[in-house]
């Protein structure tokens, strides 16, 4: 019965916290997380490197600021009301974007399929005068993590990990989006117990003939 309920337990853990940390995954922040940087945030995973820490953006924290004065200096973009987001509590002064392309972004970086990251102030400059609003998604300051960190806060049950892509990213209504992303996870938890069990229950018959 011991070995029988170790199982139960460690197929559990895989279930719940088995998933792969890595760019392009989705950490949402469970119920119970009291970190009020990071409560009810979905935070998109830009680099993850198991010596060198993690790095995110929270994709659902849209501001009243307009994009025309993140980007004062360009006449190009003075027209845009489309909102900024809040992308995490470390350097806040700083801007980092997304842009949805089905295109190949020179000198972007690949985030998942049809997510680029732009970065730095040329690239910036130039994809927020170019790129239409629906698509293009400016980020004050970013979430980062220390070595191993990230890792003892999925352990610890503080996120949940799900891959991302580009509709959820650049979800029309982002206030929704964490309630419905961890509805999902709740879902997939209680429907892989619930295997897990049965799976036990099997597993105790057969031992018991």
């Amino acid at each position: 019965m011991f070995r029988l309920a170790l199982l139960t337990s460690l197929l559990f853990a895989a279930v719940v916290y088995g998933a792969e940390l890595e760019a392009g995954k989705f950490l949402v922040a469970s119920r119970d997380l009291g970190d009020p940087n990071f409560a009810g945030t979905v935070v998109l995973l830009l680099k993850f490197d198991e010596d060198e820490g993690a790095l995110g953006i929270v994709v659902n924290r849209r501001t009243d600021v307009p994009l025309s004065r993140v980007f004062d200096n360009l006449k190009s973009t003075r027209d845009r009301t489309d909102a900024v987001y809040l992308g995490g509590p470390v350097e806040p002064g700083s801007v980092v974007a997304l842009l949805k392309s089905s295109a190949k972004v020179e000198d972007a970086s690949r985030i998942l399929t049809g997510i680029y990251l732009i970065s730095g102030r040329a690239l910036l400059e130039k994809t927020a005068a170019e790129a239409p609003a629906g698509a293009f998604h400016a980020y004050l300051g970013y979430a980062g993590w220390a070595a191993r960190q990230l890792e003892h806060e999925v352990g610890l049950g503080g996120w949940r990990v799900l891959p991302a892509d580009a509709a959820a990213v650049f979800d029309p209504d982002p206030d929704s989006l964490w309630e419905k992303l961890i509805r999902r996870t709740e879902l997939r938890i209680a429907q892989s117990v619930r295997k897990v069990a049965i799976g036990s229950t099997l597993v105790a018959r057969r031992a018991g003939r």
